[in-house]
């Protein structure tokens, strides 16, 4: 299983830590290193990376990394082309500095059109030739979020993907304190769905509908349900899955 890049930086930041991190409710459970879940539930048999035509990059707060219900790792899981940060208020990474550069990229910060002035907020992605779309999400609480936006100079340029989904949030494993905001496992399947990524999109959706199932039986103490309509789901799109470089939408 390949190491991606969310669980590159949980694993750098876990050589800079002082002290061992114990998760809200549940320290003393054995995860599995790959899919965070107890073995009793692994998912790493139903991780299937995706080619697409948009990367994500992550840019997350402090310790989202080592959060086992973290959903910026399970977009690394099925997008290939992710890319993941630490934030930090006096310094940017040089690697991200050079995506964001990179002139293969046209990057877009996701985040709420009111937060931004009018002139940079966009509600779709707009082809530019010769460059793919590169979404930016902030990965973090609500309150972190805010102060990543407004404390990182260099998103300053960039134009600002506002979205407006259809649908609320599912996510049952944290609280927000907004009921129209969307988890950002969520924000990346809309944002892959606007950038023609029909198929990963749903299978990004459903990996998130799939891990919170199985986090929540774990948590709960009840075996895994492999005949749950969840699992079905999941199923029904991996066994439909188009060809590769095709972006047509699945039933």
């Amino acid at each position: 299983m390949r190491l991606h890049a969310v669980a590159r930086l949980r694993a750098d930041r876990l050589a800079r830590s002082v002290k061992p991190f114990l998760a809200r409710g549940g320290s003393r459970v054995t995860r599995c290193e790959t899919c965070r879940l107890p073995p009793s539930h692994c998912l790493c048999g139903h991780i299937l990376p995706q080619s697409t035509h948009a990367g994500v990059c992550l840019i997350m707060g402090d310790i989202e990394p080592l959060k086992p219900s973290n959903t910026g790792w399970l977009i690394a899981d099925v997008v290939q082309d992710t890319s993941a940060f630490g934030w930090s208020r006096t310094e940017m990474d040089p690697a991200l500095g050079q995506l964001l550069t990179d002139p293969k990229w046209q990057p877009y910060v996701v985040f709420p059109g009111e937060y931004a002035p009018q002139h940079r907020v966009v509600d779709t992605p707009t082809p530019v030739a010769g460059k793919r779309p590169l979404f930016v999400l902030l990965d973090g609480t609500w309150a972190e979020a805010r102060k990543m936006f407004r404390k990182s100079p260099y998103l300053d340029a960039l134009p600002v993907l506002s979205l407006q989904p259809e649908q609320l949030s599912t996510y049952r494993l944290r609280r927000s304190t907004r009921e129209d905001h969307l988890c950002t496992s969520e924000v990346a399947a809309v944002c892959l769905g606007l950038s023609g990524d029909l198929h990963p999109s749903h299978l990004l959706q459903a990996h998130l509908n799939l891990f919170t199932l199985h986090y929540l039986q774990a948590k709960q103490q009840v075996p895994p349900n492999w005949q749950d309509p969840l699992y079905q789901h999941w199923l029904s799109l991996t066994q439909s899955r188009p060809k590769h470089g095709a972006t047509e939408d699945v039933p």
